[in-house]
C-alpha cells in the first residue's frame, strides 16, 4: 500500500512519485489550499491538497484528525519562508495526486501533542496513547534492547529456556498471583515471581549457561518503578564466581549502551559494599551522580545534654548524622519545613538544621535553633567533620539507624534534584558484601536479605551458624544512577548448606520438603557451582529513555491499584466458571 514511510523522506526523493500511509496528525485550510500532517511510526510529513481537483479537495475536506489515509503524489520542495529545520522532513513536501480514506476516526478524548492528560485516560484509551511520537519511541527503544540483549547472550553460548508459568507457590518475600485449578480441586498454581527454582534446576541440569526474557507476577503495593507483571532479564551460569559474572554483565552493559546509545561507558563500574553504601548514602542503591553525603556524628554529641541527639547517639541501634548542603545557606524557612514534612514521611520526627552564614565568626556567624542545646567544641568539631563553608546548610537526622539512613538517603536526592546539584550522566555501581540475613525484632526471627538460596561467604556450616548476624552473603547488586537494575548471587549447591540456611529462617525440614523438596532433591544428585542475576528490564528500558515511570516504557500497564482500564480488568466470572474451579464466593452479610 505505500512505498515509503512518511518520516523518512527529504531532498533526495524531490520529483518522485510515491504512496504513504498514515494518521493524520493536523489539518490546516490555509486559503484554499489544504494541508495535512501525515504520521506514521517513522514521523511526520507535509501533504499539500490542491484546489485544482476537485473531488480529490473535497474528500481533504472531510478528512479530520486521526483519519487514516492513504497519499500518492510527488516530493517537491517546500516554498521558501515555510521549511521546517527542527523536522527531518521540514525541507520537503508531497503534493497530493490521490488520497483514499482507508477508516475515519472520531473525535478522539485528547491530543496526541496535550502533554497534561491524566493517567488513567492514557490508559484507558493506551492505543491513541501508543501513537504518540514519544511512546512509538520508547517502545521502539525497548525493541532495540532487547534485541541487543538476545544477540549478545546468544554469542556468548547462553541459552535461551522457557520456565513454567505456572507452577507451585513458594515464599519470594511477596504475594502470589494463584490460579485454581479445574482438574485438582481445590488446589491452585501460582503464577511465578521470578524463575528462581527453575533455572537453578537448568544448571543441575547441565545446561551451563540460560538466559530468559521472561514475564513475572507479584502482588504487591505499586509505585512508579513496581507493576504486578514486569519483565526480567533472567541469567544463570554454572562454574563461574561472582568476580567472572559481574566483569562479563559489565561488558553487555558497555556493549548495550554503545550500541543502542551511542555512549560510550568509559569509567570502570565502582564496587561498594553494602555497609559503605548505608553509611554514606543511607541506601544500598545510592545515586553516584549527587556528590553530598552522609557524616556519622553519634561520637560528637553522645555527651551533650540535648536528649534528641545524646539519646540516639548512645543507643546501639540508634544514629546521629549530618548532610551537608553546599550553597544550602539560600534556602528560606518555607523551604526547610517543606524538607521536615518530606522526611516525616520517612518515619522521621523531625529535621535539625544549621545555616553557615560565616563559620570564621563561630558561634555567632551560624544559625539554628538548636545552637543553644550545643556545647562549642560539638559544633566546631561538626563543621570540621562535614567540611562546612559559609554560604553552607547542614541538615541533621537523630533516630534508629534505620530511620535515619532512609529520611537523610531521600533527602540528599530531593535535595539534589531542588538545587540542580544532579551531575550529567551514567553512573554504574555494584554493590558487595551484603548481610545474609536480617533480624525481624517483632517477630524475633531470620529472613534472608535476597533469598533463601543465596550462597554465604563461607562453606563452613558451623561458621554460618554461629553468627548469622554477622555473616555476609555472595550477593551483588548493579546500581545505575541511584536506581538498582538487577540482582543477583552465587548459590547455594550444596545440600547440608541449603538445609541448613532453611533452618536458620525457622523453616523446619516439613515445610522445607512441603515448598522445596523438589530442589532438595535434585541437589542430591551434583549439582554444579552456579550463580547469576536477574535485570528489571522495565527500569532498564526506563532510564534510558529518559522517563519516570516504567509505565511509560510497557505497553499496556496496569494502574496503582492493579487494574487495566483499557480491558476493565479484574472483573468477575460467571457462576459457571466459578463451580468448575470448585469456588463459592461468600456473600456479603445483610443487615438484620
Amino acid at each position: 500500500m505505500r512505498t515509503h514511510y512518511c518520516g523518512e523522506l527529504n531532498q533526495q526523493h524531490i520529483d518522485e512519485q510515491i504512496s504513504v500511509c498514515g494518521w493524520v496528525n493536523r489539518r490546516r485550510d490555509h486559503g484554499g489550499v489544504i494541508f495535512v500532517d501525515l504520521r506514521d511510526k517513522q514521523g511526520i510529513l507535509q501533504v499539500v491538497f490542491d484546489p485544482d481537483d476537485e473531488n480529490m479537495f473535497a474528500l481533504a475536506e472531510s478528512v479530520r484528525n486521526e483519519f487514516v489515509l492513504r497519499v500518492t503524489g510527488k516530493i517537491r520542495m517546500r516554498p521558501e519562508g515555510t521549511i521546517n529545520s527542527e523536522m527531518f522532513t521540514g525541507e520537503v513536501e508531497l503534493l497530493a495526486h490521490q488520497l483514499e480514506i482507508l477508516n475515519s476516526s472520531e473525535t478522539p478524548p485528547f491530543q496526541l501533542d496535550d502533554d497534561d492528560v491524566h493517567d488513567d485516560i492514557r490508559l484507558r484509551y493506551r492505543y491513541i496513547d501508543l501513537r504518540r511520537p514519544d511512546m512509538q519511541r520508547r517502545m521502539q527503544l525497548r525493541a532495540q534492547v532487547t534485541h541487543y540483549l538476545r544477540s549478545w547472550l546468544e554469542e556468548q553460548d547462553f541459552l535461551d529456556i522457557e520456565t513454567p508459568m505456572l507452577t507451585r507457590a513458594t515464599p519470594e518475600g511477596a504475594r502470589d498471583y494463584l490460579v485454581p485449578s479445574r482438574t485438582h480441586s481445590g488446589s491452585f498454581f501460582a503464577l511465578p515471581q521470578s524463575p528462581q527454582l527453575f533455572k537453578q534446576l537448568l544448571m543441575m541440569s547441565g545446561m551451563d549457561r540460560y538466559y530468559q526474557i521472561v514475564r513475572c507476577f507479584r502482588d504487591e503495593d505499586l509505585r512508579a518503578d513496581r507493576q504486578p507483571e514486569f519483565t526480567q532479564l533472567d541469567i544463570e551460569t554454572s562454574f563461574m564466581n561472582e568476580g567472572a559474572i559481574m566483569t562479563m554483565m559489565e561488558s553487555m552493559m558497555r556493549g548495550l549502551f554503545k550500541t543502542v546509545m551511542s555512549v560510550d561507558i568509559d569509567a570502570d563500574f565502582q564496587r561498594m559494599s553494602y555497609t559503605e553504601a548505608i553509611e554514606r548514602f543511607g541506601s544500598d542503591k545510592p545515586d553516584l551522580r549527587i556528590s553530598l553525603e552522609l557524616k556519622t556524628i553519634s561520637d560528637l554529641l553522645s555527651d551533650v545534654e540535648f536528649k534528641v541527639f545524646s539519646g540516639p547517639a548512645n543507643d546501639k541501634d540508634g544514629r546521629v548524622a549530618a548532610l551537608l548542603v553546599p550553597g544550602g545557606n539560600s534556602l528560606t524557612r518555607k523551604e526547610i519545613d517543606g524538607y521536615t514534612e518530606f522526611v516525616g514521611r520517612y518515619g522521621a520526627k523531625g529535621l535539625a538544621y544549621i545555616k553557615c552564614n560565616d563559620i570564621t565568626q563561630g558561634r555567632d556567624g551560624l544559625q539554628s535553633p538548636i545552637l543553644k542545646f550545643l556545647p562549642d567544641d560539638a559544633i566546631t568539631q561538626i563543621l570540621e567533620r562535614t567540611a562546612a563553608k559559609s554560604g553552607d546548610l547542614i541538615f541533621f537526622g537523630a533516630d534508629k539507624a534505620n530511620v535515619v539512613n532512609e529520611s537523610l538517603g531521600a533527602l540528599r536526592i530531593k535535595v539534589a534534584q531542588d538545587l540542580g546539584l544532579v551531575e550529567d550522566g551514567w553512573r554504574f555501581l555494584w554493590v558487595v558484601d551484603f548481610p545474609m540475613f536480617e533480624h525481624d525484632v517483632r517477630e524475633n526471627r531470620w529472613n534472608a536479605l535476597h533469598h533463601p538460596f543465596t550462597a554465604p561467604s563461607t562453606d563452613k556450616a558451623e561458621e554460618l551458624e554461629a553468627d548469622p548476624g554477622g555473616m555476609l552473603s555472595r550477593a551483588y547488586d548493579m546500581v545505575l544512577n541511584g536506581t538498582e537494575l538487577g540482582g543477583g548471587s552465587i548459590r547455594i549447591h550444596q545440600m547440608d548448606m541449603q538445609q541448613r540456611v532453611l533452618k536458620l529462617l525457622g523453616i523446619d525440614e516439613q515445610e522445607a520438603e512441603d515448598k522445596f523438596g523438589f530442589l532438595l532433591t535434585a541437589l542430591k544428585y551434583g549439582c554444579p557451582p552456579h550463580g547469576g542475576i536477574a535485570f528489571g528490564l522495565d527500569r532498564m528500558v526506563m532510564l534510558m529513555a529518559g522517563a519516570t515511570s516504567i509505565r511509560d516504557v510497557m505497553a499496556f500497564p496496569k494502574t496503582q491499584t492493579a487494574a487495566c482500564l483499557l480491558t476493565s480488568a479484574p472483573s468477575p466470572v460467571s457462576d459457571i466458571q466459578l463451580k468448575e474451579l470448585s469456588i463459592r464466593l461468600r456473600k456479603p452479610q445483610t443487615e438484620a
